[in-house]
């Protein structure tokens, strides 16, 4: 039988433990099934030293399947960088929610297995582009998989700013930020901040304000090939920033224009068979069952 993947990347959380054992266990299993395994730099020295050690750049060049143990956040950062390269990717949790990663910590030789055999959904789930402009040039730019967000740096505290969706006017905002969330970021920090749940399928974005200095702003859905953007007033202090996934900080100064549009990349997710997204929400939020 034809391989589905020849080539397959480990990523995981740097120095945990139990991320550690996993991995290794991972390692042998996939060496013993004939499997050529690219362990990524950051955790191959604490798997020893009969390993090929690739950075995760590289591995998206190699690696047909990217097996990342942790929790969302490692997924976030792997799914970053792996998207330009169309691998697939599935994650083994080893955080908390882990509404991203698929395969239990222990035990999940058999479903994997199947997994390799072919027996896996795919799902597809856009990115976010986020560029700072200032003079009318681009200062920096990064892409976030949940969520772009301005806020004020490391003191809380209300900033101004006006929202533009295609360059039409929606308002000025004072709060302590704007999130633009993805849906597959609806479940994290726009979900803290009241946002809705949307489901991976949707085309479109949500974009909710931080604390937002008035009772008649609520969040508001749009289109995910939306451009939007935020001028942020020059009244403002300095030392503000926009976050993506909460990883990557971009620099942005009073007078600054955020400008944050749906990438041309693209994360590919695979899931075991029978993978049910609402199953998923009952579990990580704990929903009620079925009443009969």
């Amino acid at each position: 039988m034809t391989k589905k993947f020849n080539t397959i990347g480990l990523i995981g959380k740097p120095h945990h433990q139990g991320t550690n054992l996993t991995l290794k266990r991972l390692h042998h299993w996939l060496s013993v099934q004939g499997y050529k395994v690219i362990v990524e730099s950051r955790v191959a020295a604490e798997l020893g030293n009969d390993v090929l050690v690739l950075d995760l750049i590289d591995m998206g060049e190699q690696c047909d399947l990217a097996i990342v143990v942790g929790g969302d956040g490692n997924m976030l950062g792997a799914a970053r960088v792996l998207a330009r390269f169309d691998v697939a990717v599935i994650g083994v949790n080893r955080g908390n929610l882990g509404f991203l990663t698929d395969l239990p910590p222990d035990n999940f030789e058999d479903i994997l297995a199947d997994v390799l055999a072919g027996e896996f959904e795919t799902e597809f789930r856009f990115l976010l582009e986020a560029e700072v402009h200032r003079h009318g040039k681009i200062t920096s730019s990064n892409t976030a998989v949940n969520e772009a967000v301005l806020h004020p740096g490391k003191i809380a505290h209300m900033i101004q700013f006006e929202v533009y969706i295609d360059e039409q006017f929606m308002y000025s905002q004072r709060a302590d930020g704007m999130i633009i969330s993805t849906p597959t970021g609806s479940t994290a920090y726009s979900l803290s901040a009241g946002g809705a749940i949307l489901t991976p399928n949707l085309q479109a974005l949500i974009l909710v304000p931080m604390f937002p200095h008035t009772l008649s702003c609520r969040p508001i859905v749009v289109d995910a090939c939306s451009t939007i953007k935020l001028v942020v007033s020059p009244e403002n202090g300095e030392n503000l920033e926009v976050s993506c996934d909460g990883h990557v900080h971009l620099a942005v100064l009073p007078g600054d224009e955020i400008i944050i549009r749906r990438s041309n990349e693209q994360l590919r997710l695979i899931h075991p068979k029978g993978h049910n997204y609402f199953h998923v929400l009952r579990n990580k939020l704990g929903w009620g069952s079925k009443l009969f």
